[in-house]
């Protein structure tokens, strides 16, 4: 078996709150992170910002990496742009024969410089946020496979439904459950190395691009575990969330929140509605396409200090969702698998 590829992972000043991307790469992915690009915090360690990510360095910059042989993007700001403050960075790595990987909007082979130093150093550049051609629409057959569609749905985005989705699919794992795991994100599709990115798709064929892959993988597993995307009330991203809760035709559906969240994440403007509400929205809103019904909730505690208080948390989100719940990362999802699954 060929050692896994290293990787220098960037994510300046969004470190590790506001870069799912990195974080999820580094607690999931098969490559080996050999370092961290922060350059608020050079001199740490990714395991001294959070007590779940390995003790991988972080450092200022490229130029300070150990040698490696790509670099990751793992940050995406709202709207998926590239920030000129990367670009020594991203120059310094193909300089040095590094690939790049890349989860954003704008694609890093349509860059005029970095496609002339890719060629001159013989480097792969792969934009992973950039879909297929053969997309079309949804033929309404996502339903028609054998496995069960678990979904994740979300109060907002960035609260945890790739996470959630991935601790799902390992605990099912563990407990003797064929389980598969659907990205459709940019995340995902680094981790599981395949997917569709549906907020890149052209709008009519998001509920195709998601139906694609169930069907491609649904007489494969007993259970589909499918990653989410955004909220059904964010005033951006709501569109992405339809398309999939409709493109899936779930089964069941998990509802993600993140503790202490009130407002939506970059629209602060846009308070969150009651938690209770959101059974209801998502279950009417895929009930004319496919019924499926709100069977268990992921409460994100990160921003909890107190295991205690942490606890309490979940309790009271349970409490409030009337189903049961757990943070899959804090105190794993076992249980909640053998109750709901």
């Amino acid at each position: 078996m060929n050692d896994p590829q290293r990787v220098v992972v960037l994510a300046h000043e969004k470190f590790p709150d506001r870069a799912k991307t990195a974080t999820g790469v580094l607690k999931y992915a098969d490559y080996d992170v050999v370092a961290v690009l922060d350059r608020d915090n050079p001199g740490t360690s990714a395991a001294d910002h959070r007590r779940d990510l390995p003790d991988v360095p972080v450092v200022a910059s490229m130029a300070d990496a150990p040698d490696a042989d790509a670099l990751l993007v793992g940050i995406s700001p709202i709207g998926g742009a590239f920030d000129e403050t990367w670009r020594d960075d991203v120059r310094t790595a193909l300089e040095r024969g590094c690939d790049l990987i890349s989860g954003l909007h704008y694609f890093l082979t349509e860059d005029e410089e970095f496609a002339r130093l890719a060629d001159e150093h013989g480097c792969d550049i792969n934009d992973v946020r950039k879909p297929h051609d053969d997309l079309g629409v949804a033929q309404g057959k996502s339903a028609d496979v054998d496995a069960e569609v678990v979904l994740t749905v979300g109060t907002d985005c960035s609260v945890g439904k790739m996470t959630a989705t991935l601790e799902l699919v390992e605990a099912a794992r563990e407990r003797g459950i064929d389980a598969g795991f659907i990205p459709t994100g940019q995340t995902g599709i680094m981790i599981a190395g395949w997917g569709n990115p549906v907020d890149r798709v052209v709008s009519d064929f998001t509920a195709g691009a998601v139906e694609e892959m169930i069907l491609e993988k649904g007489d494969e597993h007993d259970v589909l575990f499918v990653e989410g995307q955004g909220s059904i009330v964010h005033p951006a991203y709501s569109a992405v969330t339809c398309g999939i809760l409709h493109g899936a035709m779930a089964d069941k559906l998990v509802l993600c929140h993140e503790a202490t969240r009130e407002a939506i994440h970059g629209y602060e403007e846009f308070a969150l509605p009651d938690l209770s509400e959101y059974v209801s929205l998502y279950e009417n809103l895929a009930d004319p396409v496919h019924e499926a019904d709100v069977v268990a909730g992921m409460l994100n505690t990160s921003h909890v200090d107190d295991d205690v208080e942490a606890a309490e948390a979940v309790d009271a989100f349970a409490d409030e969702l009337g189903v049961p719940a757990v943070d899959p990362v804090r105190f794993g999802s076992a249980d909640l698998v053998d109750e709901v699954f």
